[in-house]
């Protein structure tokens, strides 16, 4: 007779780390897709600081008028 684990035993740990696998799969794929949400809000912040700063370094050298045309 063997001491070690049984078969039943060795399928069922098998079943639970095939189950911790593929939980650990679906929490990279959130978190890759976190990512991207992430990168693509701070792609548009990042726009809009642009935006802005050229507006408030704009508006020394020419007024803005409110239909947005640079008056001269």
């Amino acid at each position: 007779m063997s001491d070690g684990p049984t078969r039943a035993q060795l399928e069922t740990r098998l079943a639970d780390l095939r189950q911790e696998f593929a939980t650990g799969q679906q929490m990279v794929a959130d978190l890759e897709q976190r990512r991207v949400s992430l990168e693509q809000s701070m792609l548009r912040i990042s726009g809009a600081i642009q935006l802005l700063e050229e507006l408030l370094d704009g508006r020394d050298a020419a007024p803005v008028d409110p239909a947005g045309q640079s008056g001269a």
